[in-house]
């Protein structure tokens, strides 16, 4: 059986990462889930909801989802069908209804209609994975967790504290550099800057950390050289037909 290949080695040590995410925090001070909840439950039920789905169309649907179903032992008594139109515009309602109806269920089969406390328990749960459990573990449950979904990966991958797409290897690299203490705050700003600076097409001149950035640095840094390049092609090619002419 093959092994593994081993991931790549992040361009930034342990030190330097530690270094950009304080920059990065400074320029998001109140980074945070942006996930309207009071308890883990609640937030266990509107990370599920946010999957393909934005943060601010899943609290305009929570506030009558929880009156409805307060907790774990009220959501399992519901059924798929009653559940997909109270929560459609969140997209993949039928999976997501399946999956909340399930994992309240297990909740009250297992845990006493409470939600565990542990990555292990959290991820056994249906419709549960890792960055899930890292989002309730610690915003909710005061455990250290770095959820990773797709702003982490492109941040930290574009700035080169993490070199992977796999999202367990990024968790793993970024929580080898950072305090445990530091790891929800860490991911918290990786996601805020992603989605106000470092967006597909980036803002890098909005960036505080574009001077330690491979991205900015490799592809950003070449496309003032690209243009001057083209233009002096272009207006060569102009010469000549004007020469013609």
């Amino acid at each position: 059986m093959a092994k593994r290949a081993a991931a790549p080695v992040p361009t930034k040590t342990a030190g330097e990462t530690r270094r950009i995410m304080a920059k990065l925090a400074r320029q998001h001070p109140n980074a945070d889930t942006e996930l309207d909840y009071s308890n883990a439950y609640e937030l266990l039920v509107a990370t599920i909801l946010s999957a393909q789905c934005t943060d601010e169309r899943v609290n305009q649907v929570t506030p009558v989802l929880f009156k409805r179903y307060p907790n774990a032992a009220a959501l399992a008594k519901a059924t798929t069908g009653e559940l997909e139109p109270q929560i459609q515009s969140t997209g993949f309602f039928r999976a997501k209804s399946r999956s909340l109806v399930g994992m309240a269920n297990a909740c009250v089969e297992q845990h006493r209609g409470e939600v565990p406390k542990t990555m292990h328990e959290l991820v056994q749960l249906p419709g549960v994975g890792r960055k899930t459990a890292n989002v309730v573990l610690g915003h909710a449950l005061g455990v250290p967790g770095l959820p990773v979904d797709r702003h982490v990966l492109r941040v930290s991958n574009r700035i080169g504290i993490a070199r992977s797409e796999d999202p367990e290897v990024v968790e793993q690299q970024l929580c080898a550099a950072m305090p445990p203490k530091d790891w929800t705050k860490t991911s918290d700003t990786l996601i805020l800057h992603g989605r106000r600076i470092c967006k597909p097409r980036p803002l890098c001149d909005q960036c505080a950390v574009r001077g330690d950035c491979d991205y900015y640095r490799t592809v950003m840094g070449a496309v003032p050289h690209m243009r001057k390049k083209a233009g002096l092609k272009a207006s060569t090619t102009a010469n000549k037909k004007h020469a013609k002419s």
